[in-house]
């Protein structure tokens, strides 16, 4: 329980962030997707089952406040998750190459994804604009900013497992 009401507030928290500060803080008219990095942290660190949970209710956030389609974003953040669980027996702790790699690419699938399904799709091909203007800039400022979320949720996920571990170690 101790775990998922932290998760919750670690969504909370960059939701509100990424609303707020980072949505005055624009490079090139983006901010980084704090949500996205949260949902892709969690799978790798805790594998597909966890990341996809985070994924799922990051995506709902995103949805309800931002999305124009409900499930939309839930759908991506899920998958995001899960894609990133499939990692989990390549991560360590000590190695931020992994996860910066990792949230890169995710970052990059969502925004062709989205791009491919909210524009194309309706009719817009100006996908080179929309990659030079919108994908690469929101995939740089999102890395930067995993520089200094993803310590945050690493430091929070090592006090949850010596918790967790602790906890187990009194019933054996």
């Amino acid at each position: 329980m101790k775990r998922k009401t932290a998760v919750l507030v670690i969504i909370i928290i960059c939701f509100l962030f990424q609303s707020s500060i980072f949505s005055h803080m624009e490079f090139a008219a983006v901010g980084p997707n704090l949500l996205l990095i949260v949902a892709a942290s969690f799978g790798f660190m805790r594998g597909k089952k966890e990341g996809m949970m985070v994924g799922f209710t990051a995506g709902i956030f995103f949805d309800v406040f931002w999305g124009g389609v409900l499930g939309f974003n839930m759908l991506l953040f899920t998958l995001i998750g899960y894609f990133n669980g499939s990692f989990q027996r390549l991560f360590y702790d000590e190695d931020i190459k992994l996860p910066l790699v990792l949230i890169g690419v995710s970052e990059l699938i969502y925004g062709l994804i989205t791009c491919f399904c909210l524009y194309v799709l309706r009719g817009d091909f100006a996908f080179m604009a929309h990659l030079a203007d919108i994908i690469l800039p929101e995939l740089v400022y999102t890395i930067l900013a995993t520089l200094v979320l993803y310590q945050i949720i690493l430091h929070v996920n090592k006090k949850l497992e010596e918790e967790e571990q602790r906890s187990a170690s009194k019933f054996v």
